[in-house]
């Protein structure tokens, strides 16, 4: 290709021009039949988005996007730049990509008229034959399709009416290529209405009078569903146009949603070396997510992005990186209290009904937090209502008895967020009988796993109102439920409340 610089020598290489839609047609063919991903790092769409995508490009499909937030729709659509040729041949200075078998422009046609098989030849890649364009409502139709330049006209005296005087926008100058919309519901109508023309007969019209450029492109389009957005609909005959329409979703497993948020998450290699991550904190940052998709108080028809998760892993990993420089430790892991960092994570990425506005987003996003911990504790350890109307006898089953028996007796724990690990500890082993259950029930597990799951059984407890639990702004405190109940406060509470 590097010794193919004119439109003969382009000839006698056997070149053939193939449309951008056959083309990623016979390069998606090839990958299929080599058994290669079509969509590598798109995780959760093997079954459902992704089969639907290659059918509608084997199809030689426009395509829309349809669903909420933080669905990967923009992802797929810049991934299928891999699907289209390394690099195709250009007149040389043509501003709308002119192939140089079939021009379209004016310059192009009368380049090759002039010049013949001495007309110079350009190669585009493939990365520049992607345009994208987020729908705002000041998108005019001078952006996306053109407009007269008055500038030119005056400069090289042709008439407005003259076709070399348009100033080409953002649709045909990504001739031969991938254009994508995002956020289609945004486009004013009237643009939207623009489109028309380009979708179904190929031409575009400008200042009243039409240019005939039977334009070359596969169109994308993403959008939210709808009837769930209040900014605006895709008008009817656009979405008519748009051939096939493809449903995305969020992620249908845990094990999908962990995969996702560990693959996009930006954690530096820093504060991996400082700083480790357990399984249990990983499922308990997507469980907040499951829960806020199935919460009463949490508008379902806006959606919980993924990016809700994978912002929430970052501030986690932050606030146990933080505790080292605090305390000078050359490393550290992640605990179940470093969960209240992430508040900001939850409250800043969903959106909430009436109702939620009334309890407010902090209260929102800790009780999205207390669930997941009560959905993740039932995974590890044995539900405490089974044993609550057990009496007690020589030979008591309850294994939690000892741990609320030590609450009971009026003691309380307060776990400091920013604490030192030896504090950590210290306080946790302190809670009669917490340690030997633990010890007895994961026997394989090491030193900081042990402290996270005696962690994990007093938030277990206190979800399952068997002890009392406090979140305050630094710390969070365990007691006894019913000297709670009771307003039996010590004297540290009491201090408290003078200060308040």
């Amino acid at each position: 290709m590097e010794n193919i610089k004119t439109l003969g020598a382009l000839k006698k290489s056997g070149h053939t021009y193939k449309s951008v839609k056959e083309e990623i047609r016979q390069n998606l063919i090839a990958r299929l039949k080599a058994k290669e991903s079509t969509f590598p790092g798109i995780i959760g769409y093997d079954d459902t988005v992704i089969p639907d995508t290659e059918r509608a490009l084997l199809s030689r499909h426009n395509i829309l996007f349809l669903g909420l937030r933080g669905q990967a729709k923009t992802r797929m659509a810049r991934q299928m730049i891999d699907l289209l040729d390394e690099f195709v041949p250009i007149v040389a200075g043509s501003e709308v990509n002119d192939h140089p078998y079939e021009p379209l422009s004016r310059y192009a046609r009368d380049l090759v008229a002039k010049m013949g098989d001495d007309t110079p030849i350009e190669w585009l890649p493939r990365e520049a034959r992607y345009g994208e364009k987020l729908a705002t409502p000041d998108v005019s139709v001078a952006d996306l399709i053109g407009d007269v330049d008055p500038i030119k006209a005056a400069n090289e005296k042709l008439s407005y009416a003259d076709e070399r005087v348009i100033h080409f926008g953002i649709i045909p100058r990504s001739n031969r290529g991938i254009f994508v919309i995002n956020e289609l519901p945004d486009l004013q109508a009237r643009i939207q209405v623009a489109l028309f023309n380009i979708l179904q007969e190929g031409d575009i019209q400008i200042r009243g009078f039409k240019v005939r450029m039977p334009l070359d492109i596969l169109f994308v389009f993403t959008a939210n569903p709808e009837d769930y957005t209040n900014r605006g609909s895709i008008v009817t005959p656009l979405k008519d146009r748009i051939e096939s329409q493809i449903i995305t979703h969020y992620p249908k497993t845990l094990e999908n949603s962990l995969l996702i948020t560990e693959q996009e998450a930006a954690v530096h290699a820093e504060q991996q070396d400082k700083v480790t991550m357990p399984d249990l904190i990983k499922r308990l940052i997507e469980q907040v997510a499951f829960e806020a998709r199935a919460s009463e108080y949490v508008d379902k028809k806006s959606g919980v992005s993924a990016r809700l998760t994978i912002a929430a892993f970052e501030n986690a990993v932050s606030a146990a990186e933080r505790r080292t420089f605090l305390h000078g430790e050359p490393s550290t892991y992640v605990r179940i209290s470093d969960l209240q960092g992430i508040v900001p994570a939850i409250t800043g990425k969903i959106e909430l009904v009436y109702e939620g506005e009334q309890e407010g987003p902090l209260q929102v996003a800790l009780n999205l937090l207390d669930k997941s911990l009560r959905t993740l504790f039932a995974q590890y350890f044995p539900n405490p209502e089974t044993f609550k109307k057990r009496k007690s006898g020589g030979q008591d089953l309850n294994p939690y008895r000892a741990v609320i028996q030590w609450f009971d007796a009026g003691n309380a724990l307060q776990l400091m967020q920013d604490a030192s690990d030896k504090e950590y500890e210290a306080a946790l082993r302190k809670v009669t009988g917490l340690p030997e259950m633990i010890e007895k029930r994961f026997p394989q597990a090491n030193r900081p796993e042990q402290l996270l799951m005696m962690e994990m059984v007093l938030h277990g407890l206190a979800a399952h109102s068997l002890l009392s639990k406090k979140s305050m702004e630094n710390a969070t405190r365990f007691s006894d439920l019913l000297g709670t109940m009771m307003n039996f406060s010590t004297s540290e509470d009491l201090e408290d409340d003078e200060e308040l």
